[in-house]
């Protein structure tokens, strides 16, 4: 094998990473986690009074439910909450795709999170944001006006995109870095790995458009908390703690943020079922 870190089994995978990276039981505890850190950082700053600032994914999803369980249960005010989302699907025109889109984020979160949060808890309507094709502007300017992102949640796509900020190794790491909401083409490697995870493997009714947070904003933020779960993300994450920073593994970029975490399932630290 070209790479050693591709070999690493847990031991060598948990010693000395250039980003921390923890190893959970399975899918669940990694998910309650996110969630958890999420309720903590809100609750935290409901107690001093300021507002709480996420970007946040529709992938991954599994801290969701656990997520509005916890505000339900512990009545969590979300009124000083803004929820920004990564990204989202267009249509061939660039465009949003129709909410009622089996692929669209926007979908997503009405259905499984803000329709399941009850009336008293939840924040307003303007404080539930996705980046918009029409208007590329608003988030950084919003995030600027907000006073800066207080956490990121997410994962790691295939070829170490983080939200849809594809891998280029056209640039160099500043040019990458640099950049904010934007629409671009979604990657063919990307494209392959959504419909395998999320469409049934319907590759050819995949969009091939996205509107993305950028990797500026993701950089910016105050704590950056990843998980990964599925079976390729076994390369994805010693690639992350081990390989070098470049463009081409945008991930990799972040490895010298202040307060980053990479959390993964015993089934990913494993190199064998």
């Amino acid at each position: 094998m070209k790479h050693e870190y591709y070999g690493y089994h847990k031991e060598a995978l948990l010693k000395n990473p250039k980003m921390r990276l923890f190893c959970m039981k399975d899918n669940s505890e990694v998910f309650r986690q996110m969630a958890e850190q999420m309720a903590e950082e809100i609750k935290s700053h409901n107690a001093r009074g300021v507002k709480t600032v996420f970007i946040c994914p529709v992938g991954p999803v599994g801290q969701y439910p656990y997520f509005v369980e916890m505000v339900n249960e512990e009545n969590i005010s979300l009124k000083n909450v803004w929820f920004i989302n990564m990204d989202e699907y267009l249509d061939d025109e660039k465009r949003w795709i129709s909410e009622d889109h089996p692929l669209s984020f926007r979908g997503f979160m009405v259905r499984n999170v803000y329709s399941k949060i009850m009336p008293e808890l939840i924040m307003p309507g303007e404080q539930r944001i996705f980046p918009d094709p029409d208007n590329l502007s608003y988030i950084p300017e919003l995030i600027e006006r907000l006073g800066g992102v207080d956490m990121v949640i997410g994962g790691i796509g295939i070829n170490g995109h983080v939200a849809f900020n594809e891998a280029d190794g056209t640039m160099s790491a500043e040019e990458f870095l640099a950049q904010k909401t934007r629409v671009l083409k979604i990657s063919p490697e990307t494209r392959a790995a959504n419909a395998i995870g999320d469409f049934n493997g319907a590759l050819e009714d995949m969009p091939s458009y996205c509107v993305t947070v950028g990797i500026h904003e993701i950089a910016h933020a105050r704590k950056i908390r990843l998980g990964c779960f599925r079976n390729w993300h076994r390369a994805v994450v010693r690639r992350a703690g081990y390989g070098e920073p470049t463009p081409e593994f945008p991930v990799s970029l972040l490895q010298n943020h202040q307060d980053i975490t990479l959390t993964f399932t015993e089934f990913v630290a494993a190199l064998t079922d």
